[in-house]
């Protein structure tokens, strides 16, 4: 009896409670910092729709808190370069409408860098083609801007990975539909809440057998 007691006092907790806990799951995926001007906004483009992310780089821009804006893009698969090799050519260039996008909010043209990252298939792939252009391009403060849920991690990667060679914050974008008070009601975001947990539990199982894959 008392066993069935204390089930019926845990149900009715995580049934109290369900909504603030899934909220804090949420909410714990975004990290924000208080802008700070820096020689460039770079716009991850690794995960999902990159629109918000081209706003919020223009906006850092346009307030005077980025010097220029990051864009990378060209991914390629083995079945693209071989299409490539027999003649077929893209109707446009990769950066073609990121520029137009930039352009339209207000970016100078001279003031857009485009980084060929062919091989970047996500976050971490992404930070370690891009973030090494960077530095070779003699630029040492970057805002990372990128997706809500997105942004903790981010943060993670490129500050692990660029520790005492790049100064990073993230500005997750403002106008992603990403709810943290509501993720669990919408499949999307679900695979996204999920995706973003999943990577954070592949990181630390890999540290646990001595593997480093941010290194």
């Amino acid at each position: 009896m008392r066993k069935i007691f204390i089930l019926i006092l845990v149900l009715a907790f995580l049934v109290v409670m369900h909504a603030k806990i899934l909220t804090g799951i949420g909410t714990f995926l975004i990290a924000s910092d208080i802008p700070t001007k820096a020689e460039a906004a770079v716009v991850l483009n690794a995960d999902v729709d990159i629109y918000p992310r081209l706003l919020e780089a223009a906006d850092l821009y346009n307030q005077g808190e980025a010097a220029k804006v990051v864009i990378n893009g060209n991914r390629k698969t083995d079945i693209l370069r071989n299409l490539e090799s027999s003649g077929y050519e893209p109707p446009c260039k990769w950066y073609a409408e990121e520029i137009l996008v930039l352009t339209h909010l207000g970016v100078a043209k001279d003031h857009i860098m485009a980084i060929s990252a062919e091989d970047a298939y996500d976050t971490i792939s992404e930070a370690k083609i891009v973030g090494k252009i960077l530095l070779n391009n003699g630029i040492s403060g970057v805002i990372l801007t990128t997706s809500k849920f997105n942004s903790r991690r981010a943060r993670y990667i490129w500050s692990t990975m660029y520790r005492e060679k790049l100064s990073i914050s993230v500005a997750p974008a403002q106008n992603d539909t990403f709810d943290p008070a509501a993720w669990w009601k919408n499949g999307r975001q679900i695979r996204w809440v999920l995706s973003e947990y999943g990577a954070w539990i592949y990181y630390y199982w890999m540290k646990i057998f001595g593997l480093h894959p941010l290194s």
